[in-house]
């Protein structure tokens, strides 16, 4: 999954610029402050894990294909909801919904976090 995973890693760090500039230049005017800087954690998310992504296939871990599953999952789950609940208000939709997805979302990428420490755990106490 290693070319996948380089993919992704990097759309996500492309998108999260592209929504950076966007929230900081367009959104700023447009939603309230607690809305934007919600947004900003879907951006800043968004980059972390596509430079993880990026990383990953790097390191000298063998099957990694369920860490990079989850960050990828976990990043669009996060992400994208904390984006469309930041503009609810300004696409005049409740999309309230959405709000269990942010921490299953949350929840993936912890995942994703505690499979990678176990994999270092195993790799240098082996």
């Amino acid at each position: 999954m290693s070319h996948n995973t380089e993919i992704f890693g990097a759309f996500f760090a492309l998108l999260s610029v592209i929504l950076g500039a966007f929230g900081a230049h367009l959104l700023k005017k447009k939603i309230p402050e607690p809305a934007l800087q919600s947004f900003e954690v879907g951006v800043r998310y968004m980059m972390y894990h596509g430079l993880a992504l990026l990383v990953l296939p790097l390191l000298s871990l063998s099957e990694t294909e369920w860490i990079e599953r989850f960050f990828i999952v976990g990043t669009v789950l996060f992400s994208l909801s904390i984006f469309l609940l930041s503009l609810q208000t300004m696409l005049k939709r409740n999309l309230k919904i959405l709000g269990p997805v942010t921490p299953l979302g949350g929840g993936f990428l912890i995942i994703g976090w505690g499979l990678l420490l176990f994999k270092f755990l195993s790799f240098y106490f082996n």
